[in-house]
Order: C-alpha cells, then sequence, then structure tokens
C-alpha cells in the first residue's frame, strides 16, 4: 500500500485537493489523501473509496473508469460525493 500511496503523492503534487478521502482495500489497508497529505493510516475522511487493491491499482493507472468501477460495484461509494468527484478531476 505504501507503494501505491507514494505514486499518489507523485501525481497529486503541486496541486491542490480539498476535503479527505480513503480509499479502503479491506485488509489490504487504506491510503488517505488529507490536507495536501498521502497517509496509510486508518481515521475518519469525508469520503471513502471501498475498492479491492487489484482494482485501485487500475483505477489509478486508467484501465479501470471509476463510473464503470461504480455500475460494476468494483467501487463502492459512501460519504461526501463531492469529494470523491475533486480527486477524479486531479487523476
Amino acid at each position: 500500500m505504501q507503494e501505491m500511496a507514494d505514486g499518489i503523492a507523485r501525481g497529486l503534487a503541486g496541486k491542490s485537493f480539498e476535503g479527505s478521502l480513503k480509499f479502503d482495500c479491506g485488509a489490504d489497508g487504506v491510503i488517505i489523501l488529507r490536507d495536501g497529505a498521502v497517509l496509510t493510516e486508518d481515521g475518519p475522511t469525508d469520503c471513502t473509496l471501498k475498492i479491492s487493491k487489484d482494482n485501485l491499482g487500475k483505477l489509478l493507472t486508467g484501465k479501470l473508469n471509476a463510473m464503470t468501477g461504480v455500475m460494476t460495484g468494483k467501487l463502492k461509494v459512501s460519504g461526501d460525493m463531492t469529494v470523491a468527484m475533486r480527486l477524479a478531476k486531479l487523476l
């Protein structure tokens, strides 16, 4: 998870992201975006995306479209959907 978190941090370098968002990969761990930081320790967030580690990798590399992921059940969103939409514009 740390490797993915580092990749997300590089991808967001120099970009502003407001709010907090969690990629929850179940037993594989979590990645949290909060106040410009990318963390791998769990905590409360404005929005949570439940996704497998495999599908998170696909999402981050553009091999999985977020809307398709939601429609096929590979990605579940809870909390403030606008936070997820702001992140989608940055990735």
